[in-house]
């Protein structure tokens, strides 16, 4: 399979134990503090089959009225995020290979009819910085495409440890979800995929 230059596929690359493990209790800890909502779409207010949280110095949010932004605060408690867990810092540091630490980790959860249109992730400042995506739980079908919504695209699917990294001439390529595979992982209590996304926002 080849992939658009500046996608990587890193199959398997968290352990289930410790490391996965250890990872969803440290989001656990985050959701505790800022817990899950679910978001809307600009312009037209409707939800998004995911939930979601941030964690770090910024969180992405959007809203009917101010749209796709990134801001200091959760936007139903108000409270600031809590810390990225150093397990993602750490993560960020062997694999993103850029000198700036993140200062976004978006936290989507997936049940098993969640989905995730084909979109683009230009709402950083910093362009140059690479997108880190973990998965952790149930498989998904993951779409990715061109620089134009248009463009032919390929599916693959990413399992519980997987990392996708999205760079270099690939950085503005669509991408999305197009289903999840219930009941592929036991990893989550509860079932579902949880998706976190580094993303360093300020040049």
């Amino acid at each position: 399979m080849l992939l658009p230059s500046g996608i990587r596929h890193l199959p398997g690359y968290l352990d289930r134990r410790p490391t996965q493990e250890a990872l969803v209790e440290a989001i656990r800890t985050v959701v505790a503090e800022a817990p899950l909502y679910t978001p809307v779409m600009p312009g037209t207010g409707k939800e998004m089959s995911v939930r979601m949280t941030n964690c770090g110095p910024l969180g992405w949010v959007t809203d009917k009225q101010r749209g796709y932004r990134y801001q200091q605060t959760h936007p139903v408690t108000g409270n600031h995020w809590p810390a990225m867990p150093p397990q993602l810092l750490d993560l960020w540091s062997d694999i993103a290979a850029y000198e700036k630490p993140p200062e976004a980790c978006l936290v989507n959860f997936y049940n098993d009819d969640a989905r995730m249109g084909l979109h683009q992730d230009r709402d950083e400042q910093d362009l140059y910085a690479p997108v880190l995506s973990i998965s952790l739980g149930n498989s998904c079908l993951f779409r990715v495409g061109g620089l134009n919504r248009r463009d032919p695209t390929l599916s693959f699917k990413l399992s519980s440890g997987d990392i996708v990294v999205i760079g270099g001439e690939g950085r503005l390529c669509f991408h999305g979800v197009d289903r999840i595979y219930p009941a592929t992982s036991t990893l989550l209590r509860n079932g579902g995929r949880i998706n976190l996304t580094l993303r360093r926002v300020t040049p």
